[in-house]
């Protein structure tokens, strides 16, 4: 087991990062330390994000040196804390105007236009981490076959709701923005909505089904 590097981020912040590549159990130890760090008097907030945990300091550079030393000696100990998340449906339109690549994501892999439906859709996917944009779910779980390169160059804009495939993972657009996924469909679902509480609809250790609505030609 591993323990994760520790770096300043200027003097008021600890970057704790693990090597590639990013396993549930990684970030299961991501989300324990955390729990853990959210409670120390020295630390003012903590942002998990993909095979890393970076903690904000209240106090610049002050006990960072007992900070990376205690994370050394708690990493060995910690559980998998997070692991038990909601599991959280999402309804899918697959292909058409809706996933303009799935044809090409069928290309790729070898596969049928409906196997990768069904692949897709089958997996068990777990929130590793929240980022690029407010409500946007970094999923692992994808089925290796169905790994998928991004566009070498990014659309201008990506309608809110297109599920997608970026290299090794799947994710949500939870707004309109630009992005280089091979969208496979689109779901109704708001991921993101600033008047709810909380916002965001995913929450790292949730799991997520996706379930096929239509499959459009």
């Amino acid at each position: 087991m591993q323990a994760p590097q520790i770096h300043p981020l200027g003097d008021s912040a600890l970057l704790c990062s693990l090597p590639a590549p990013a396993t549930l159990s990684q970030q299961q130890r991501i989300w324990a330390l955390a729990e853990l760090a959210a409670a120390w008097d020295e630390v003012d907030e903590v942002v998990p994000g993909m095979n890393n945990l970076t903690l904000i300091l209240k106090r610049p550079a002050i006990g960072v040196d007992a900070l990376a030393k205690r994370i050394g000696q708690l990493w060995p100990k910690l559980g998998a804390a997070g692991a038990q998340g909601r599991t959280v449906e999402i309804p899918v339109v697959y292909g058409g105007a809706d996933g303009p690549d799935l044809a090409a994501v069928a290309r790729h892999t070898g596969l049928s236009v409906n196997e990768v439906v069904k692949r897709h859709s089958g997996g068990d996917y777990v929130v590793y981490f929240i980022g690029f944009l407010p409500g946007f779910a970094y999923l692992g779980g994808l089925a290796p076959e169905l790994a998928t390169p991004r566009h070498t160059e990014p659309r201008v804009s990506i309608p809110a709701g297109s599920v997608g495939i970026g290299g090794e993972q799947t994710g949500i657009y939870p707004m309109a923005s630009p992005g280089g996924w091979q969208l496979l469909g689109r779901t109704a679902l708001p991921l993101f909505d600033p008047a709810q509480d909380p916002p965001t609809l995913l929450r790292p250790g949730d799991h997520v089904r996706f379930t096929v609505e239509r499959v459009e030609p």
